[in-house]
């Protein structure tokens, strides 16, 4: 009988007897290395994750600005002008993703026209008027070169860009 005991209890190296139950239980370890594995794999996936927001953020904007705009043409057919602010055309509350909202300049009426946005030759990007958000940073001036002004959302050549400041 005791060569028995010596023989189970080799065999259950590592677990304990409960009644007729074996417990098996993790070693330090083993548990070091399974938090290792998960800090290693939320590493690689967070990063991606916010990638994929940030151009997810991008793109609704991008659509935000599409939208706005085909308001304001269809405002403009039918009165033969732009209106003066965006809420003429319901998207007086849009908000881009980012939580500021959309910029409107109307070229045509606008008393300050070192206001407009203007390319790297500090030439006026549109003829009509000025459609953009401001971007993650939120913050934006005229020209388009300024570092505050590349992650904007722009439209640009009056309607045939429409896209990241960065890009045009």
């Amino acid at each position: 009988m005791g060569m028995d005991k010596l023989y189970n209890s080799m065999i259950c190296a590592g677990t304990r007897r409960l009644g007729t139950r074996r417990l098996m239980g993790f070693t330090l370890i083993e548990i070091i290395l399974s938090v290792a594995i998960l800090g290693i794999l939320a590493g690689i996936a967070i990063p991606l994750y916010a990638g994929y927001m940030d151009k997810t953020r991008f793109e609704i904007a991008i659509a935000d600005v599409k939208t706005c705009s085909s308001e304001l043409t269809t405002f403009f057919a039918n009165r033969n002008t732009y209106p003066e602010s965006l809420a003429e055309v319901r998207c007086g509350t849009y908000r881009d993703p980012w939580g500021n909202p959309y910029q409107y300049l109307n070229i045509q009426t606008a008393k300050n026209k070192g206001e407009m946005r203007k390319d790297r030759f500090l030439v006026p990007i549109n003829s009509d008027y000025d459609l953009y958000s401001m971007g993650k940073d939120g913050q934006s001036v005229p020209p388009l070169t300024a570092s505050v002004s590349r992650d904007d959302i722009i439209r640009a050549n009056d309607g045939a860009y429409i896209g990241p400041a960065e890009g045009f």
